[in-house]
Formats: structure tokens, sequence, C-alpha cells
């Protein structure tokens, strides 16, 4: 687990740094707004085809095969699944690029309609889209490491796609007259040098695949029947955040610059804590008899709840407070405007009330996938989507909140989605529910209060617009520091016991 989240660390702060070398670069105009629309594209079949369709039904199946110790069965699924995988890949990647105009209509309509916009889009999309086909092998071979409980290589590779794309930005872009190309050939480098690092950590624990066509394999049978709907619940917040994107398109120019910063922000204590635990919880869980072993697994299950929980509100909190502090010490500069602070700012606030059910769905999300049941969480998601879209629309340009309205139906839509899944494990008997009025609760809800009290008069003192660079950047390291010091200091009083015991 420290691994995987030392990993993430690194990988978030590096991408951090390249949406701040970026965003300088191209600010919130139409090209930047291109950039981020053509990215994530790639970037929801990725959730799909690697880690989370693909490794939802692949880690629980290839648990069961390392449990029988055969390994000429273990090999023969691995190199079934590869030349399943590579076949999938290369003939969707293949129809992306013939009939990419098309999907930049379906995913960001809004840009395909201005001439200018839909070549710049359709030339960007045809150079980045085959960063799919490397980055879900490279998801892969982290599937396949996870569940040997090698976490290192997994956890560190994003850091080489952020360093790819810092270099552009910063050293190669600017010297091009459109620097939006640059920045998308540095995304496809980024996918080679990430499957090329991935060789060695496979072949020290004999599992290199080598890809072979078998359907007939009977793990690949249970493969397929498990995937199809892990594809939406694998993929609900990426597909929740497409829609945003496919909306934002239709506003005004710079909504999806705006909304794609604040989401990166939410995204960082997201991916690092969040997401770090789901990576564990998968193979974990799917290891765990569920008749046997129940008491494990639900007790695995809570500490992972109790664990975003802790971490999840405090970020909230801080991000809520510290919206505006946050996004002008980090993006204010070069192109990037105070107009672009503020907006970015305001869906900021909105992105962060569903912060903690954002996490809750990568721990809940495994208790399904481990007993190999798709099927619930999908039904979710289809809820999710549908009631997503429905609130974009309402709030984005019936009630005119625009990009702001979106952020706000992406929270709503994750808050009911927990509800139902935890109601729905509830039943199962894997959460059980004893007293509200805790050690744990009260140690949470107090600490919030002394958090909150804080930040509310740290922010009212301080004007971070009026600041300088320097000024900006030392006074939210200050309220940074202090805040962990005030919430940890509170919660240890209360909980009269070692946060270890949580945070392990």
């Amino acid at each position: 687990m420290k691994k995987v989240i030392t990993g993430t660390s690194f990988s978030r702060f590096f991408g951090l740094l390249r949406d701040v070398f970026t965003t300088n670069l191209l600010g919130a105009s139409f090209l930047h707004d291109i950039f981020v629309i053509c990215l994530r594209i790639p970037n929801l079949f990725r959730r799909f085809f690697a880690e989370g369709a693909f490794n939802q039904a692949f880690v629980p199946i290839y648990a069961e095969y390392e449990k029988e110790n055969n390994h000429f069965k273990t090999n023969e699924f691995l190199n079934s699944i590869a030349g399943t995988l590579l076949l999938c890949l290369f003939v969707f990647t293949l129809l992306v690029l013939v009939f990419a105009p098309i999907f930049i209509f379906l995913f960001a309509p809004g840009f395909y309609f201005d001439p200018i916009k839909q070549d710049i889009s359709v030339k960007v999309l045809r150079i980045m889209f085959p960063y799919l086909a490397l980055i879900s092998l490279v998801a892969f071979a982290g599937g396949i490491q996870n569940t040997h409980q090698k976490f290192s290589i997994p956890a560190f590779t994003p850091v080489v796609f952020n360093l790819s794309l810092i270099i552009a930005a910063v050293f190669i872009a600017p010297k091009y007259e459109i620097e939006i190309f640059v920045l998308a050939w540095g995304v496809l480098l980024a996918g080679f040098v990430q499957l090329l690092i991935q060789i060695a950590p496979l072949r020290s624990i004999n599992r290199l695949p080598v890809p072979k066509l078998n359907f007939k394999n009977e793990g690949v049978k249970k493969f397929f029947i498990v995937i199809f709907p892990a594809i939406l619940a694998g993929g609900i917040i990426q597909i929740n955040l497409l829609i945003d994107t496919i909306f934002a398109s239709l506003l005004e120019t710079g909504s999806p610059t705006w909304l794609y910063v604040s989401d990166r922000l939410v995204q960082f204590p997201m991916g690092i804590f969040a997401i770090g635990i789901g990576t564990v919880l998968l193979p974990t869980l799917s290891k765990l008899d569920v008749i046997s072993e129940r008491k494990i697994f639900i007790n695995t299950l809570q500490k992972g709840q109790r664990f975003v929980l802790f971490i999840g509100i405090p970020s909230l909190i801080g991000l809520m407070f510290c919206a505006e502090d946050i996004i002008s010490a980090i993006f204010y500069r070069g192109e990037f405007t105070q107009l672009d602070v503020f907006k970015s700012s305001y869906s900021l606030i909105a992105f962060s009330i569903g912060l903690p059910f954002f996490m809750l769905m990568k721990v809940l999300t495994p208790a399904f996938f481990a007993q190999k049941n798709t099927k619930t969480p999908m039904y979710v998601a289809i809820l999710s989507l549908l009631l997503n879209a429905a609130l974009n629309y309402i709030l984005a340009f019936v009630y005119g909140f625009g990009h702001v309205g979106i952020a706000i139906g992406s929270s709503i839509s994750a808050l009911i989605s927990v509800f139902i899944l935890e109601i729905i494990l509830y039943k199962d008997g894997f959460i059980e529910i004893k007293s509200i009025f805790n050690r744990f609760n009260c140690m949470v809800l107090l600490s919030s209060t002394s958090l909150i009290i804080f930040l509310y008069f740290f922010t009212s003192w301080v004007n971070f617009i009026e600041l300088s660079q320097i000024e900006r950047i030392l006074y939210l390291l200050a309220e940074i520091i202090i805040s962990i010091i005030v919430y940890f200091s509170v919660a240890r009083f209360i909980y009269k016991q070692p946060l270890k015991e949580i945070l392990d």
C-alpha cells in the first residue's frame, strides 16, 4: 500500500507540473480545450481496455489461476488474453484513426461545426489515439504485477508520461507555431517508453506473455462473461467526465479547460489515496473466499472506507475553502489569466463536494468485482450516466450555471451512486453498521470542524490574487502544512490511539 501511494504521489505531483506547463503554454485557449478533449478520448477507452473494465475482469480470474499453482495453464491464459487484447486494440485503434471526424462529432460536438477546431482536433486525435493501445498493454502488465504483490513499477510508470509532456511543453513546443501538435507527439512517445519499462519486471516473475489467439481457453471464456458489464461499471467516473466534456464543448471557449484544471486538482487526492486503495483492494479481496473468510472480507472493506473518509473529508474542506488560493498559486501565470483562476475555482468547489463519493466508488466497486459480480455496478453505472447527463443539461443550460453546473451534476450523480452501492452491500451483509456515534466518526467530525475554523480565518485574511508568484506559493505551503497539523493533531487527541491504525 505504501509503495502504491508513494508511486502515485510522484505521478500526481509530476502530473500537476505537467498541467502547470501546458496551461502556461496554451492558457484557456481553444487549443488547450482541444488538447484536453482529445487526450480525454483515449483515456476514456483506456478505462475500458485497461485499468477499469479489463483489469477488474482480468485480475480475479488471474488470481484464481495463481492459486492453482499450474504454471502451464496460467501462462496459456496470459498468452490468450494478451492475443485477445492486442487484436481488439488494433481493430479499434484503426477504426478511430479512419473515422476520427466522427469521434470528434460524438465526443466534442462543439468543435465539429467549427472548421478550424475540427481540423486541428482530428489531426491531434489521430496522433494521440494509438497511445490507447500502448497504455492498455502497460495496464495489463501492471495487473499481472499487482497480483504478485509487485506494486512499485506500475505505480511509478505514469511519471514517464508526465515527464514526456513537461519536456515537450517547456523545451520543444515553444519553437513551433502550433504547439499542440508537439504535445500530441509527446503523448505517443510516452506510451512507447512506458511499455518498454514493463518488460524487465514481467520477466523477473516469469510472466512475460507471448500473445496468441485462443478464444477456446476457459479463462478467456470467463473473461468475456465478466468484461462486458464491467465496461460500464469500471469506467463510470471517466464516462461521466466525458459527458461533462461533451457538454463543455458546447459552452463558451475555456469551459473544457476550466473543468479540466479543477478536475485535475480533485484527482490529486483521489489518485494518491482512493486509486491506491482500489489497486490493492481488488487483488486482496479476490484472493479471499467470501464464505469461509467473510469476516476478513468485511473488515478489509471497512478499513478501506474508513481510510477514504479520513482523508477524503478534509480534502473536500481544503479544496472548497482554498479553491482560489490553490489555482492562483499553481496556474496563475503565462496565458492563464485572473478570469481563468476565478472560473476554475468555481468548478473546483462544485467538484470538491463529490470528492469523498468519487473516492468511495474506488473502494466499493472492487468488493463487487472480487465476487465476480459486475452486473450490479453496471446497473448503478447506467443510472449514474443517465442522471449525470440530465443534471448537466438542466444545470448548465436550463438554469445557466455553465461549466459549474456540469461539475455540480457530476458530484450529485456520484453521491447517489455511492448511496445505492452502500445499500446493496449492506443488504448482502458485506457492510456492518453498529453505532454512528463511535470514536472514529466523532474524531472526523471534530477534526473537520477545527479545520474549517482555521481555513475560514486564513482565507479571509490572505488575498492570493494580490500576492506575487513566490508569495502565493509560500502562503499556500503554509496554509497546507498548518491545515495538516490542525486536522491530524485534533484527530489524534480525540481518537486516543495511534492514527497508524487508520492510515496503515
